[in-house]
């Protein structure tokens, strides 16, 4: 593994005017030189990819060498020396906090006799949220860099000899264009809720049939009998205090449900010190003030992402409330096309989110285990197509009943 030096030459790219180098932190590279490339916006509308989220996760040491995630993120410079594009990768010895799981892969490749670990990864760890994975400056060309940073993946893998490198919820358009360069494509599924233009909550809820307006409104009122007080906090509201006691919910139901809470203390107070315009927390407080539920979001450009929820007791459909109806009146309440809701839970489908097709892109190193990967992905993609149709078809929406 690198030794976390500033950075290591790869040479010049073929399809495009450009130096690569890989930096072992994203902090050897300015705020202002990432974002460029990680736009649209200034901040970029997509807030996990900015300088300041990444750097959030590797000072606080979430994401850093200590937790199997070693920071090699690739700079594509232009001649100038400025970043013409970037990827935000990592040397990993595990498959922790991905969401696009591997595990069956890499232990049939260690079976077979082969070593799985480390490998590379691109992508925002602990989030999967789609987005941009090869960050290209708008003021460039973009087919040149695109092709740049793949060829600069491609030999940053073949030099460390790792197994594999996988690109995880990429937008469409950069896993064809990964697929084209060879990469094996996989689907995944997600549920995202769209926002067509409701003018309140109520205006949602006449879009569902009336069995499921009813299921709603009864979730909300037994959340609202609870004795909580509920409250939507972002900017300067959000205090040290908050971010303290949202940890303390987080780590609670971690340990609860999945049992490795991947996030640190420190992360979320670097989160409100650099990102809080950006940052919705929907909290619950009981009636001595003490905050015992919280659901963190995070504001894009047009996109609600829902990310990490915590509870110290059990309060029915209080996860529900916290973490989408209220992401929900947030959304239509801004005028946001959609909510992203995170990995999993097809129940949200009965709550107004719709199922959505994810995107991944694998490299294989061993030819045969390629192969291998090829041909269960061949079967695997029009498996997913098809549960998707079939997930789509029991949307709760008067419109769509029947269809599918």
């Amino acid at each position: 593994m690198p030794d976390g030096s500033e950075s290591e030459r790869t040479g010049p790219g073929r399809a495009a005017a450009v130096s690569m180098r890989v930096v072992n932190t994203i902090a050897a590279i300015p705020a202002t030189a990432w974002d460029a490339c990680a736009g649209p916006g200034n901040p970029p509308d997509n807030p996990f990819v900015c300088h300041g989220f990444l750097n959030a996760l590797e000072d606080s040491g979430a994401a850093a060498t200590a937790t199997g995630w070693h920071p090699m993120h690739l700079i594509a410079e232009d001649g100038t020396g400025a970043p013409a594009g970037v990827v935000p990768l990592y040397l990993k010895n595990h498959s922790y906090g991905e969401y696009v799981f591997d595990w069956a892969w890499a232990d049939a490749y260690e079976r077979a006799g082969g070593r799985y670990y480390p490998k590379l990864q691109a992508c925002i760890p602990f989030t999967p949220v789609t987005g941009p994975r090869l960050l290209i400056r708008p003021d460039v060309e973009r087919k040149a860099v695109t092709a740049a940073l793949i060829a600069g993946l491609e030999e940053i893998a073949r030099r460390l000899d790792v197994s594999s490198l996988h690109v995880t919820f990429a937008h469409r358009d950069q896993w064809e264009a990964l697929g084209a360069a060879g990469f094996l494509q996989r689907l995944g599924i997600q549920y995202h809720f769209e926002n067509p233009g409701y003018r309140d909550f109520d205006d949602f809820l006449a879009a569902l049939t009336a069995r499921r307006r009813k299921t709603i409104r009864k979730e909300r009122r037994a959340a609202a009998q609870s004795g909580l007080r509920i409250r939507a906090l972002s900017g300067a509201a959000i205090r040290p205090h908050h971010w303290d006691a949202f940890h303390r919910c987080y780590v609670a139901t971690a340990d609860r449900k999945w049992g490795q809470p991947y996030l640190t203390r420190s992360f979320f107070h670097r989160l409100g010190e650099t990102m809080a315009e950006r940052v919705l927390l929907v909290v619950a407080e009981d009636a001595d003030g003490r905050l015992v539920a919280g659901a963190l979001n995070l504001i894009g450009g047009d996109t609600l992402y829902g990310r990490n929820w915590g509870c110290l007791g059990d309060y029915p459909f209080l996860h529900f409330e916290l973490c989408y109806y209220r992401a929900i009146e947030f959304a239509i309440a801004r005028g946001l096309k959609r909510i992203e809701a995170g990995a999993q839970g097809d129940h949200k489908i009965l709550r107004g989110y719709r199922p959505v097709l994810t995107y991944s892109a694998h490299w294989i190193a061993d030819p045969g285990f390629r192969d291998a990967v090829a041909r269960y992905l061949d079967q695997e993609r029009p498996a997913i197509e098809a549960e998707i149709a079939a997930l789509a078809a029991h949307t709760p929406y008067r419109h769509e009943q029947g269809k599918g």
